[in-house]
């Protein structure tokens, strides 16, 4: 387990995990941006800037330049939000088009697929995570005037809690078709609660269901020198955690196998190969020093 995380923590979206959201959504501003703007999420700005962080206000207001770093440039930032911002995007458009009318966003954070995406009428989109993210959110995006794009569900529900009992109080119907999506989620949780978490999608996903989430082939991916890396990153835009006390370390399933082997027929979308399709280059050698062989996934419930 991280050295700084215990069984009952709780956060906002200005601590802890919930400020690595913040950093997210930031990036999807910063992507936002411009005359040739990469992504189109004119939420994501207001929602950082409510949050109140300094450091990420000073990144969207071009403030900070880390141009001398081959993967944390701005340009390399806003390419890096884009390949993965556009996948889970594609995979909910895909899934509703396939007559899917049943979302999840697990641990959703600043998300705001539930008031962007072209959901078809009827479409059911639920957002789970911890009660203060969800409240700051849907308060903020309330007094912004923002209305949902499909009937928004809000589940405040601690992801390591009984969920699928929150979930199901909320209105899900387990006999249905459903989208999940576990973004940027897996290393925040214990080896065990991943398997939880997979096991609680799969009884709660009926046939034709999809999910969308990360792989990292090596079980050990979070060693020493990649949460270190990470940490001199966030430390330098003025960020002051540290990825060891956020991330829960320790041998864990690789996500391919345990999908495949509980029903699931997998896909899987090298990063390398998501980066060539948006027309970018691919930062090889620093990208594999930093995240380790990254995959994007796509399953379908047999």
């Amino acid at each position: 387990m991280g050295r700084g995380r215990t069984d009952g923590d709780s956060w906002g979206p200005a601590s802890s995990v919930g400020a690595t959201a913040t950093m997210v959504a930031t990036s999807r501003a910063v992507a936002s941006q411009g005359p040739e703007p990469l992504l189109d999420d004119p939420l994501a700005d207001p929602l950082v800037r409510a949050v109140g962080m300094e450091p990420f206000t000073r990144i969207l207001d071009g403030e900070v330049d880390f141009e001398d770093d081959p993967l944390f440039s701005r340009e390399r930032r806003r390419e890096q939000i884009t390949v993965r911002t556009r996948f889970f995007d594609e995979f909910f458009v895909g899934a509703t088009a396939e007559g899917v009318r049943q979302a999840v966003i697990l641990a959703s954070g600043l998300d705001t697929r539930g008031y962007r995406l072209p959901w078809p009428a009827g479409t059911v989109v639920y957002e789970i995570d911890q009660p203060q993210v969800i409240a700051f959110k849907t308060d903020t995006l309330a007094g912004l005037g923002a209305a949902p794009t499909a009937e928004r569900r809000a589940i405040a529900v601690d992801l390591r809690e009984d969920w699928p009992a929150a979930l199901r109080d909320g209105g899900f119907d387990a006999t249905q078709p459903t989208a999940w999506s576990a973004e940027g989620l897996l290393p925040y949780l214990p080896p065990e609660a991943q398997d939880r978490l997979f096991d609680h999608v799969t009884a709660l996903s009926a046939p034709g269901s999809r999910l969308a989430t990360e792989h990292v082939p090596d079980p050990n991916a979070f060693s020493d020198e990649r949460l270190r890396r990470i940490s001199e990153r966030w430390q330098r835009l003025g960020f002051g955690l540290d990825a060891a006390d956020l991330f829960y370390r320790g041998e864990r399933n690789i996500v391919v196998d345990y999908l495949t082997t509980h029903g699931w027929e997998v896909k899987t979308y090298p990063a390398r190969d998501l980066y060539a399709r948006n027309g970018f280059e691919f930062p090889e050698e620093e990208m594999a020093a930093t995240f380790g062989e990254l995959s994007y996934v796509s399953a379908t419930r047999r």
